[in-house]
């Protein structure tokens, strides 16, 4: 089932949470609504299950208008941040109990719980209560209780949010597991992007309650249509510095001039990421700080009187005070409009 929001506004009096968006989510995707706090996301989930109407605009359901349907109408599964799972109940009555509001009879119910669970992996704990469940379990009792009642589309609003981060990525696995099983088209709001980087297929990234770019994950990364794009995305973070673009060339200080043939003279914010680095001539800098990462290491130095890093080989032995030479892999440097953040050249281009 795909879902489309239709030049949607959200207003909570004179806060606009949501503004004039429009995008489709796909038919048995996991698409994942990213951004940093207070961009609109949850909002925007909140608006597609129904426990949010719209101030303008319409939601539709495989192109069916469901915008003045309650959530219980719209066949929807929702999983909170909280689980909001049922404490008196065991684990079998929670997942159960979408389907005895249901009317489903209790031997259809019971069985169809007892299939989730072992889908969700807690068929074993069947008789516990939540209180006797760690936060992975207990998440995974709540997305087998969204999914028993067979959702045309399942929401999950920050569903790690409250885990460790070891099953932080043991359980975002979990979830891409799920939906590969159950085909369900699903929505997934998170702040983290590496959450969203690993398991989707698609992301919609918001800020300031617009939509910005939406896209496959690698698409996003490699080809970010602006400078907010660019450095949400990325660990290290995108290195951003200051730069005058004259007569076809790039100009930073210290440094020998960079082609940019076709940029108009002016001033620009160039992009590098990290890992983008290769052994070169470009650029020669003075290193401030290496540190080991894993197989990594992240040199770092200044250019333009910003501090930058680059990903080098773990096994070179590298000390502040020293040269290091450097290029940028298939000229992969992005301009953006030192005023709006537009992106003006794209990487390799």
């Amino acid at each position: 089932m795909n879902v489309i929001l239709d030049h949607v506004t959200k207003r909570f009096g004179e806060t606009v949470a949501v503004n004039n968006v429009s995008l489709e989510i796909k038919d048995g995707k996991l698409t994942g609504l990213l951004g940093p706090s207070g961009c609109g996301k949850s909002t925007t989930l909140y608006l597609i299950s129904g426990l949010e109407k719209p101030s303008e605009g319409r939601v539709l359901f495989g192109g069916k208008d469901v915008t003045a349907l309650e959530p219980e109408e719209r066949g929807i599964g929702l999983v909170f941040q909280n689980y909001a799972l049922y404490p008196h109940m065991t684990v079998l009555q929670n997942i159960m109990f979408p389907l005895e509001n249901q009317k489903v009879k209790k031997a259809e119910a019971r069985e169809r719980a007892v299939a989730m669970a072992k889908l969700a992996k807690v068929d074993n704990l069947l008789e516990r209560r939540p209180a006797q469940l760690s936060g992975g379990q207990q998440q995974r009792v709540a997305i087998a209780r969204a999914l028993v009642k067979n959702p045309t589309v399942l929401l999950l609003d920050e569903p790690l949010s409250n885990l460790d981060a070891r099953l932080r990525i043991e359980m975002r696995e979990e979830i891409r597991r799920i939906q590969l099983e159950t085909g369900v088209t699903t929505v997934f709001v998170t702040h983290d992007q590496e959450e969203a980087m690993n398991i989707t297929d698609e992301i919609v990234l918001m800020k300031d309650g617009c939509f910005l770019q939406q896209c496959s994950p690698q698409e996003m990364y490699i080809h970010p249509n602006g400078l907010f794009v660019a450095s949400f995305l990325g660990n290290p973070p995108i290195n951003i510095i200051p730069v005058e673009v004259r007569d076809g060339q790039m100009l930073i200080e210290g440094q020998k001039p960079y082609p940019m043939p076709g940029i108009a003279d002016g001033l620009y914010n160039a992009g590098f990421r990290a890992e983008w680095f290769t052994d070169g001539t470009d650029f020669i800098v003075e290193l401030t700080d290496a540190a080991i990462h894993g197989r990594d290491q992240i040199a770092s130095f200044m250019l333009n009187g910003v501090p930058c890093s680059a990903v080098v080989d773990s096994m070179r032995s590298l000390r502040s005070g020293m040269k290091l030479a450097l290029s940028v892999k298939g000229d992969m440097i992005y301009l953006f409009d030192k005023e709006t953040g537009a992106e003006i050249r794209k990487r390799g281009v």
